[in-house]
């Protein structure tokens, strides 16, 4: 089986990750599509996840992300929040931020976070109102030189 997937491109050979019948590649592409919030649509349209809720429960966070370009849902306990509201605002960013433990409805803001992927819920950051993740994400970028890109797209930041 090995030869047969190295014969399909595949180096190294593991893992393969096919999604919906079609090569996707390796871990890298996988991880590619999951930083550019491709990865859950595509396994959506393969059935190989449901959405239990609709999306107007996800509401909440959809109106206070829209028309933002960097909003951060913290705890202010976090430590990792706190970290990650740090390195943004370092680059000149001015994030919008929610602190779900001091919100009225940071419950429901949790919760939906929680919908929408975010494990644990936060920090969740969204650049140019696209979820891109939590603190491993964020950090990952920056260490590719990736992040001020992303904030400089989003009209976040200026040169």
């Amino acid at each position: 089986m090995e030869k047969e997937i190295k014969g399909l491109s595949c180096t190294p050979s593991v893992p393969a990750v096919f999604i919906g019948q079609e090569l996707i590649g390796g871990a890298n592409e996988k991880m590619t599509l999951h930083l550019k919030v491709q990865l859950v649509p595509l396994l959506l349209r393969a059935n190989a996840i449901w959405v239990w809720r609709k999306l107007p429960e996800m509401a909440m966070v959809t109106s206070l992300v829209n028309e933002r370009s960097v909003v951060i849902f913290s705890k202010s306990s976090c430590c990792m929040s706190h970290t990650i509201k740090t390195l943004i605002s370092s680059f000149g960013a001015n994030p919008t931020v929610y602190e779900l433990d001091e919100h009225p409805k940071g419950h429901q803001l949790d919760k939906e976070l929680r919908g929408l992927g975010c494990k644990p819920s936060v920090p969740a950051v969204f650049i140019g109102q696209e979820l891109i993740g939590g603190a491993n994400e964020i950090m990952s970028l920056h260490l590719k030189g990736q992040l001020v890109p992303l904030l400089l797209r989003a009209n976040a930041i200026w040169v």
